[in-house]
């Protein structure tokens, strides 16, 4: 509710700025200053109460309990008002016992002077008159739970959820479902969005079937012409190969295992083997059609079969064929062993090099395929069924729930949470940027517009409300994202304009920059990539003056760094290349300890280890290495990904249409205790178990939900419960929430 109130008063804001009525506006500005209910913001009402009791203010504190009595808790049931009644009287304990914690007697005396009257009569208060004369009373087995951490949390939790609950019942006028109604109708258009999708594809499907029944209609016998679309597929993807496939495949009657031969029993097939080839479909199709036009009386049966009631299918057309007697001609019986042919047949479909990927639609999953189908295996990379199953039994989170943030219009470049948990800044590749909260609701907070392209972003570490975006001409951004405002524009290097990435140190004073010069034609993420790697620079600045530190030395020439990430302290600094080397810094001296070449191609991302014994990297090689940092080049794990865990990138649209994106944010996010990878893939996130052997990822969940590819993702471990952000190319970022199952 209180978002839903923050941003009525925005509207009313703007409303009136409209309308001209500036007295108004300012008269509404004061008395949301004033406001006692912090626009009902349960923290800031807690948050005042803390205060008023840190400051030993009584009169303050009871004032302000009164007002919200009057306001908020006179409106309820005769049965909460007990509920009220001992939530006052742990505040007034809360009171007294800081009072006495922080040594000030006077103002413990004065409390029970000044509520003598009032507390006097009640039970509850009895043996709390002599608690200003017990020398200590932490210790009195009385009073002793009191003084406990554990009793304060409870009481300020306690009376958090009583408000959250009185404020989420409470009558709301219409103009507070505003944003509701918004919310509605978004998803309104956007399932209009799907239906249109979906009636399009049912349109080029009946188109489809209708040619391929008129090519049927002029080669196959009559009956052909009933089998289903999978068929007709097939037969529509043979006769495009049939020049290739004829010089290669010798010929074969498709059909001859199923009809009956001198050798056989009639009525009981034969299955295909997996090795048949779409070709030798196709031949097998041309010469039944052949053998059964001699046999125009016995072989033209399919209308018995239409009098079932269904169409036959192409597993069925084994059906169609002599009978030799009399006793085997049940219909039920005939039906049972059709649909069992048609199993066969199509469980393993055939594999040929000409047979495109795209129209082996039985082989492959669709690419919207949902992640909890994709996990019901349970196997992990390289595991077998046995260790699948383990897996399932052992599995070490739960999803509880998946939210989506949709307001990009392009796709995502970097997504990145701050260190308290609190805000989510996420950069498209129209440069636009999004600084949005998830805790208690999905809340934009800004929305930063720049004329110059944007390539990267990273949070501040103190404070974290401060955001630093490089953008694609050789400046760096301090925003505000409180204020929402700029407050400083650094110019890094003209020759070097493109700011590939950011990392801000843990102690917060500097952060270190990563700038290359321009490789691609007008900057495209899409180009070709050049065969040499690209010049860079790696600077320190420091934040508090805005001025360059240094500029460390890049050897064995300047190239440009991809990716960079600081240890807990900030004492070192490991590097990713374009030239597929990784350099770790050590920033107290400030120059090189080691580097070793990683990867065949350029790194795309490096992180720590939990223990900072190891260094974890994704290079253009498609590969996942496990390095000891204590020993340069030494390897201790290393696994091959898919290529859409590693990039480039591809989404595929209507019409040919393709969009290509190199990898610029995070690859891989650790959970809270290094023991879990988070990757992409081209449905949602992938969750792997770090083994430290061969294989080294072992798959525990997939998070799912996506509809595109997933370019960037990044696990938010500074709530109790893990969350997961998985940004893709369609402009969504879906949030997914953990539990951790401990062992």
């Amino acid at each position: 509710m209180a978002s839903t109130v923050e941003r009525t008063d925005e509207h009313v804001r703007e409303y009136l700025i409209y309308r001209g009525f500036t007295s108004t506006l300012k008269h509404l500005d004061t008395e949301i200053k004033a406001d006692k209910e912090k626009g009902f913001r349960v923290d800031k009402i807690i948050d005042q109460l803390q205060q008023l009791v840190h400051s030993f203010d009584l009169s303050g504190l009871k004032e302000y309990w009164l007002y919200l009595d009057r306001r908020l808790f006179c409106r309820l049931e005769d049965v909460y008002r007990s509920t009220v009644n001992k939530l006052r009287t742990s505040l007034y304990r809360y009171y007294v016992v800081n009072s006495i914690q922080r040594g000030n007697l006077d103002k413990t005396q004065e409390f029970f002077q000044k509520q003598a009257l009032e507390l006097q009569g009640q039970p509850e208060w009895r043996d709390w008159f002599i608690l200003p004369f017990i020398p200590a009373p932490e210790q009195n087995s009385a009073f002793s739970p009191y003084f406990s951490r554990q009793w304060a949390d409870t009481f300020l939790v306690s009376l958090h959820n009583f408000l959250s609950v009185l404020f989420q019942c409470m009558p709301q006028p219409v103009l507070l479902s505003f944003d509701a109604e918004v919310q509605r109708m978004t998803g309104i258009t956007e399932e209009n969005e799907e239906l249109r999708q979906l009636l399009f594809a049912l349109q080029t499907d009946s188109r489809d079937q209708r040619d391929g029944e008129e090519t049927v209609h002029h080669k196959l016998p009559l009956y052909v012409q009933n089998m289903d679309r999978l068929g007709d597929t097939e037969l529509d993807l043979v006769s495009s190969q049939r020049a290739i496939s004829a010089s290669t495949t010798p010929s074969r009657n498709f059909f001859s295992t199923f009809l009956p031969q001198g050798r056989r029993t009639p009525g009981k097939p034969t299955p295909v083997s997996s090795g048949s080839s779409p070709s030798q479909a196709a031949v097998g199709r041309k010469d039944t059609s052949s053998a059964q036009a001699a046999k125009p009386k016995e072989a033209l049966q399919p209308k018995d079969s239409k009098a079932a009631g269904s169409q036959p299918s192409a597993g069925e057309v084994s059906s169609f064929q002599p009978q030799q007697s009399t006793n085997q001609n049940p219909r039920t019986k005939r039906i049972q062993d059709h649909e069992k042919e048609r199993k066969e047949l199509f469980s393993k479909p055939p594999q040929t090099p000409e047979r495109r990927a795209g129209e082996a639609g039985e082989a492959e999953p669709p690419p919207d395929v949902p992640g909890d189908a994709m996990e019901a295996s349970c196997s992990g990379s390289g595991a077998a069924g046995a260790e699948g199953a383990a897996l399932c039994a052992e599995q070490p989170f739960i999803k509880l729930s998946q939210e989506e943030y949709g307001e990009h219009h392009s796709s995502i470049m970097h997504c990145r949470v701050d260190c308290s948990g609190r805000r989510v800044a996420s950069l498209d590749v129209d440069g636009v940027v999004k600084v949005w909260s998830f805790n208690p609701i999905m809340q934009t907070k800004a929305t930063i517009m720049s004329k110059s392209p944007l390539l990267s972003l990273e949070w501040a570490t103190k404070p974290d409300r401060l955001l630093l975006l490089g953008s694609g001409v050789g400046t760096v951004r301090l925003y505000d994202t409180d204020a929402k405002k700029n407050l400083y524009e650094m110019n890094i290097d003209e020759t070097h304009p493109r700011i590939l990435s950011l990392a801000c140190s843990p102690s917060g004073s500097s952060f270190v920059c990563s700038a290359a010069a321009l490789s691609r034609s007008g900057g495209a993420e899409s180009a070709p990539r050049l065969p040499v790697p690209v010049s860079g620079q790696l600077l320190l600045w420091d934040t508090k003056t805005v001025k360059q530190q240094l500029q460390f030395s890049l050897e064995p020439e300047p190239v440009a760094i991809n990716c960079t990430a600081f240890n807990h302290n900030g004492n070192l600094l490991v590097t990713g290349a374009a030239d597929g080397v990784i350099r770790l810094f050590d920033m107290q001296q400030y120059e090189s300890a080691m580097s070793w070449r990683a990867h065949d191609g350029e790194v795309y991302s490096v992180e720590f280890s939990y223990d900072e014994n190891t260094v974890f990297s994704i290079g253009e090689d498609g590969k996942f290495i496990q390095w000891n940092i204590h020993r340069c080049g030494v390897k201790q794990s290393e696994q091959i990904l898919p290529q859409d865990a590693t990039g480039p990138f591809v989404l595929s649209g209507y019409s040919g249409y393709k969009q290509v994106q190199v990898p610029r944010g995070r690859l891989l996010a650790f959970d809270s205790e290094g023991q879990h990878v988070l990757t992409c893939s081209s449905y949602g996130g992938l969750i792997y178990r770090l083994t430290g052997g061969e294989p080294a990822l072992e798959r525990v969940l997939s998070l799912g939900g996506h509809k595109a590819p997933v370019v960037t993702v990044d696990w938010c471990s500074a709530v109790d419960c893990g969350t997961c952000l998985t940004a893709s190319m369609d402009g969504k970022i879906k949030l997914s929430t953990l539990l951790a199952q401990k062992s």
